[in-house]
């Protein structure tokens, strides 16, 4: 269907201008960390937060007050959890996965791969990546907790303190 009617299209404009800004409004007082992916739970509120938006502009059934009550509970209660794993291990614990070595000093640590179900081809990918082409001129690839990998050349390994296990806080995400 290309067209539905006039006022559908209107009802999508207005609502649009009128909810774009208390989004912004919304996102600026809760912070940077509202929308930022640093890990599973994270990426999972960004997705909300689109999914509400899309629903509130495209849906007759959902009002503009109705919308942005979902909006807001979603961003506060993305302020209470982040509040609460700062302050509380446990909380953290729960929300957020630890960041896991996968291959330390050019070897592949297997178990910690099956794991995290990550093969040998993903882990020589992202060394090609940073243009290393000898696993031994790795000191470790590190799956972080957004899923990306780090890869730790020798050459800057250092003493390795940033690896995880690594710090004396036990804080180590």
């Amino acid at each position: 269907m290309l067209f539905q009617s006039w006022s559908d299209l209107w009802r999508v404009l207005l609502v649009a201008v009128l909810v774009y800004p208390l989004l912004i409004v919304f996102l600026r007082v809760s912070g940077k960390r509202t929308l930022a992916k640093m890990n599973a739970f994270d990426l999972i509120v960004t997705v909300a937060l689109g999914s509400t938006l899309a629903t509130i502009l495209l849906s007759k059934d959902v009002s503009l007050a109705e919308g942005a009550a979902a909006l807001v509970m979603l961003v506060v209660l993305q302020l209470v959890m982040t509040w609460l794993a700062v302050r509380f291990g446990a909380v953290r614990r729960l929300l957020k996965s630890e960041p896991t070595v996968l291959l330390r000093d050019g070897s592949m640590l297997t178990d910690a791969m099956r794991a995290q179900r990550v093969t040998e081809g993903e882990i020589r990918q992202s060394v090609r990546s940073q243009g290393i082409g000898d696993l031994a001129l790795v000191a470790a690839v590190v799956l972080e907790t957004d899923g990306s990998f780090s890869v730790i050349a020798s050459a800057q390994a250092g003493d390795l303190t940033a690896l995880p296990g690594s710090s004396s806080t036990g804080d180590d995400v």
